[in-house]
């Protein structure tokens, strides 16, 4: 029986915090101005490894109010529903040629073989990253979400190997810009007004380490939510469950993005009936909203039929992720053509044996060994 929507807790690094879990809470945290993502407001000491160089910091999770509406205005014309639909035919071919790889043995991996390829490639046709320039972003990115105290080292290293990544890309898009996303961010306008170079890397990380990590989670939870639930299965294989209703409900079931980012009082208020300090540290628990009883008849329970899902998996109000479309489209063509192409398929090992990775703010599975 869980007690109360707000709780207090400690970072790794020893800042303390409020951890908000209730639907209704965390909805409202979210869109509430008096709620900053600047860490200028924060009061607390510690560490808890959510800093980054302040190269990387200029991006659309770290602003507010009118400098966080100036950088979506300039980005909102890359990210539009038909902008998407036409990466369709791209998202197709490339989840044909990693499923025909996989055609080619008896046993394979969701993860490694289908959904993290897959995000890593759209992501990277999507900015226009050259097949030859792609470093290991899923080591990266790993190392970015580990818990562990040893991992801090690593993370910076990880992150000055993207930042001068991207410094290096943005400077090509600059003297030869192409048709991608990358090159449109450099050349976005509003009233003679641009993206700085900060910003541009800044956002270029942002949609990098989203685009790639959660799509990847979201794609591989949708396999193993059908292949450990055959009464779905049928019913998603005859059509009688949509594909945007699995796509939604793996969304809120296991939600990819488990914490919101941080945010930091400007004055203080209250969160029902838990008094917040001007300067305490705030994270939202969209993962445990997603599961809140309160909102969700029996919301451990994968019901891809569920009604009014309003899920906060992509986040609410101004800071809802760009991006859903593309993670959606993603996912729905690999799922369906995965099913389609192998009927058959059949997870290997029993689904407690399931590893994830560790990580208090990612939700995403290490493997998914199937046999097709």
């Amino acid at each position: 029986m869980r007690e109360g929507t707000v709780h207090q807790a400690v970072a790794a690094g020893g800042a303390p915090l409020h951890l908000v879990t209730g639907y209704q809470q965390v909805r409202d945290a979210a869109r509430n101005p008096v709620l900053s993502l600047n860490k200028r407001h924060s009061r607390t000491g510690g560490r808890d490894g959510e800093s980054m160089p302040p190269e990387l910091n200029g991006h659309l999770l770290n602003t507010d109010a009118a400098d966080h509406a100036r950088l979506r205005r300039l980005v909102n014309g890359t990210f539009t529903a038909r902008r998407t639909e036409l990466l369709r035919g791209d998202v197709q071919e490339i989840t044909d040629q990693l499923l025909q790889r996989m055609s080619s043995r008896p046993r394979a991996d969701v993860v490694a073989d289908l959904a993290m390829p897959l995000s890593m490639e759209v992501i990277c046709r999507v900015l226009g990253i050259p097949r030859g320039d792609r470093p290991d972003f899923r080591e990266w990115t790993n190392t970015l979400l580990s818990p562990a105290p040893h991992a801090a080292q690593q993370s910076r290293e990880a992150m000055r190997h993207m930042h001068r990544f991207l410094v290096a890309l943005i400077d090509r898009k600059r003297e030869s810009p192409a048709d991608d996303l990358l090159s449109e961010l450099v050349l976005a306008q509003e009233n003679e007004d641009r993206l700085s170079s900060d910003e541009l890397v800044a956002m270029a990380f942002l949609l990098l380490f989203g685009g790639y990590h959660n799509t990847g989670s979201l794609i591989a939870t949708s396999v193993m939510a059908l292949l450990t639930h055959p009464e779905h299965r049928v019913a998603f294989s005859s059509g009688e469950v949509p594909m945007h209703a699995l796509t939604e409900e793996a969304l809120r079931w296991n939600s990819p993005t488990m914490l919101a980012v941080r945010r930091f009082a400007t004055q203080d208020m209250r969160i029902g009936d838990t008094g917040i300090g001007a300067g305490d540290r705030i994270w939202l628990s969209l993962a445990s909203a997603n599961r809140d009883p309160e909102r969700f008849e029996e919301p451990e329970v994968f019901a891809p039929y569920r009604e009014d899902n309003a899920h906060l998996a992509f986040g609410h109000g101004p800071h809802y992720c760009p991006g859903a479309s593309l993670a959606r489209l993603e996912n729905s063509i690999a799922v369906t053509s995965l099913m389609r192409r192998f009927p058959d398929v059949s997870l290997l090992g029993s689904p407690d044996g399931l590893r994830w990775l560790v990580s208090p703010r990612s939700r995403c599975l290490s493997e998914l060994p199937v046999s097709l």
